[in-house]
């Protein structure tokens, strides 16, 4: 019937059951976008059919909707909203709660049918067999109404997601009609993993970090790594502020574009250009009027003069949409870029976002969702017995609480795992907005505090690193990060001024530093002058104050329990176990991190609710063991015990590259208490060399 004959048939749908036109539905819409309809249920297909059985906790059968092997679920319902709206001649959207500024468009109302749809279908995932993967979509579908995508592209089906994001989830049945809806469905059921976004921005980030290391090059022999670090770092965030609106559109591209005419000019009038960033006003350089950015970045106004080669090499890392530049594996490749050991390799050797996403869900995304499922349950029954300002209330004290959350990675590097846990926390964040917009709440307005207009941003996210290069790089990314995940959210999202604050969250760096200052060495502090291995005398040494936080998650330096003493020499080799004394000496690097995080994890009145920390896989070897062992279910009156949650013994880290040795790394996560958790196993390793590595587990779960 085509697509204008199908939104036809269906749009004046009243009343029904969904079991009686869902099938009929689904057949005539794969007719209608000339895709493959369903195979006839038998036991000899399970790749794509209706009523795929699986069992529940008890044995018993059920079934999913719609299963399509390696591409989707699909639980149909028909909303009782709808239907009630319809009958009644009412919107089922609702206006932006924070309306005026912006160019959010309308959305659903509170709908809790659609929601225990996804929730029934997220369920129905984790009971798929053993040999099926995990599908990258869940499609809810209100039968001759609409759609709704969310995505987990890591496998493991823990994390679906709004997609492509919260806003633009939900297709209605008349936007088929638009080919890039059409398109959207055809990739959903032919070639879903073609829409993970990971794989474009991995590509734009690698091409960036390429030009990086060309102008790198030619500084670094001239003046200090960790100048050049910071300046390319201010130039880099400008870059990006003018693909995102912040600087008027191509104005830096230009002001690059004739310095590779006139080369005498780059450095002046970038000095000029970071002034203005810094103070705000008009830029000759840009011929127009400059918001006040602040923060850090400005302050230090330094540049260099370039060649026109370099200023080319700048032009072209310019022209790439910085919309797309992958903040979680940016950090690695731009160190990487500015690291003269580092540069044959570049944009080969760094860990894939699925990796670190696998270990921050675990650690910080499932306590903070349990939180947020226990709040909407909450207003939904509120909203269901006519009390929609308490309903908001909740909602709005969930929103506060996740808006003080705190994560510290007290090894933070170049900030990946910050970035990828703020990114996680935003998109939480705007389901939680979204929801409390769908309420007819009433007048609610004094709910929405400074906090709730702020939202989660960088202050939240706390960072230990010793290499100033790296600390520089992840602020940068945090902040990247942060506006990226704005704007996704709305496109015409305006910044206050100033644009950055200096919030300071990742430790000030010295390779010197005096008594007083704040620690830089996240398992050691003394008086001494040297900060790290390699000093001569480190005199007072004392475990270091790490910032308090809700979460700790982080990756650890990998230096084996033999290879210490060699990388960081005597004095800091006794300095490090007089302080650590309960540490096995022949123990990895890594478990002195791991015994610190649980030290704090078990103190009494703590706000640490959970750490997830990578470590070697040989964890499971006698002298980490026993570091583990005083910890899981210690008998101290003074501490709790400690239970891991969910842990991987062995699983592959960094992209695969020819010729490099596999770096194989294992994860725990602990919580304090006696717990189940899942123990998980790989099962398969696929396209461990691409951008998109499939790392099937197997999830056990049980007493660890």
């Amino acid at each position: 019937m085509g697509v204008d004959g199908f939104i036809e048939r269906w749009r004046d749908l009243r009343g029904g059951a969904e079991r009686a036109n869902y099938a009929m539905f689904l057949v005539e819409l794969t007719q209608a976008l000339d895709l493959p309809s369903p195979n006839p249920a038998d036991s000899d297909n399970d790749t794509y059919r209706f009523e795929q059985p699986v069992r529940g906790n008890g044995a018993q059968p059920l079934r999913i909707d719609l299963y399509r092997r390696e591409s989707f679920i699909l639980e149909a319902k028909q909303s009782r909203l709808a239907q009630n709206a319809a009958r009644k001649g009412e919107a089922v959207v609702q206006p932006d709660l924070f309306g005026g500024a912006g160019t959010a468009k309308p959305r659903r109302a509170w709908d809790a049918d659609m929601r225990a749809a996804f929730n029934q279908a997220w369920d129905y995932a984790g009971r798929l067999p053993p040999d099926h993967d995990r599908p990258p979509f869940i499609i809810t579908c209100d039968v001759g109404r609409s759609f709704e995508f969310y995505a987990d592209f890591t496998g493991q089906g823990r994390a679906y997601r709004p997609f492509p994001d919260e806003r633009s989830r939900i297709v209605t049945l008349e936007q088929l009609a638009e080919p890039a809806v059409r398109d959207r469905f055809r990739a959903v059921w032919l070639a879903p993993r073609s829409l993970d976004p990971a794989l474009r921005r991995a590509e734009v980030t690698r091409e960036v970090a390429g030009y990086l290391a060309q102008v790198s090059k030619s500084l670094e022999e001239k003046y200090p790594p960790e100048e050049v670090a910071t300046f390319l770092s201010r130039t880099l965030f400008a870059m990006f502020a003018e693909d995102v609106g912040l600087l008027p559109e191509n104005s830096f591209k230009r002001l690059l574009g004739e310095c590779v005419e006139a080369p005498a000019g780059f450095e002046p009038q970038m000095r000029d250009l970071f002034r203005h960033m810094d103070e705000g006003g008009f830029s000759p350089g840009l011929n127009a009027a400059v918001r006040r950015f602040n923060g850090a970045f400005y302050k230090d106004r330094r540049a260099f003069p370039l060649g026109r080669e370099e200023i080319g090499a700048l032009l072209a890392a310019a022209n790439k949409d910085w919309r797309d530049v992958e903040p979680a594996i940016f950090g690695t490749l731009l160190e990487e870029a500015l690291t003269v050991g580092d540069r044959s390799r570049l944009g080969a050797h760094y860990t894939p976002r699925p990796y670190v996403e696998r270990l921050v869900n675990a650690t910080v995304m499932e306590p903070l969702r349990a939180d947020w499922d226990a709040a909407r349950a909450a207003a939904e029954d509120l909203q269901s017995r006519g009390n929609a300002p308490g309903a908001a209330l909740e909602l709005m004290a969930f929103h506060d609480q996740l808006t003080r959350t705190r994560v510290l990675d007290p090894a933070c590097g170049t900030g990946n795992f910050l970035y990828v846990t703020l990114e996680l926390m935003k998109a939480l964040e705007t389901e939680v907005l979204e929801a409390r917009a769908g309420l007819v709440a009433g007048d609610a307005e004094g709910l929405v505090t400074d906090d709730v207009l702020r939202g989660v941003d960088p202050r939240q996210f706390l960072g230990l690193e010793l290499n100033p290069r790296a600390a520089a790089i992840a602020e940068l990314v945090l902040w990247i990060g942060y506006l990226q995940a704005s704007y996704r959210r709305d496109p015409g999202y305006r910044p206050r001024d100033p644009v950055l604050a200096d919030y300071a969250t990742i430790n000030p760096i010295a390779s010197r530093r005096k008594r007083g200052d704040p620690c830089v060495d996240a398992v050691m502090q003394s008086d001494g002058v040297v900060v790290g291995g390699g000093g001569e005398a480190y005199p007072n040494p004392r475990l270091p104050a790490w910032p308090e936080a809700e979460f700790i998650v982080g990756n650890p330096p990998f230096t084996g329990g033999k290879d210490i003493r060699a990388e960081q020499g005597d004095a800091y080799v006794a300095a490090l176990w007089s302080v650590h004394p309960k540490v096995d000496e022949a123990s990895d690097l890594v478990m002195y991190w791991w015994d610190r995080a649980a030290d704090i994890l078990t103190r009494k009145g703590t706000k640490l609710r959970r750490f997830g920390l990578v470590t070697t896989n040989s964890i499971t070897q006698v002298f980490q063991r026993r570091t583990l062992a005083r910890w899981i279910g210690a008998t101290n009156p003074n501490k709790q015990p400690l239970s891991l949650v969910f842990a991987v013994d062995d699983h592959p880290w960094t992209r695969a590259t020819k010729g490099a040795a596999a770096v194989r790394i294992a994860m725990t996560v602990a919580r304090a208490g006696s717990h189940d958790g899942v123990l998980a196993t790989v099962e398969r390793e696929v396209a461990l060399d691409t951008d998109q590595p499939v790392v099937e587990l197997k999830l056990t779960p049980g007493r660890i």
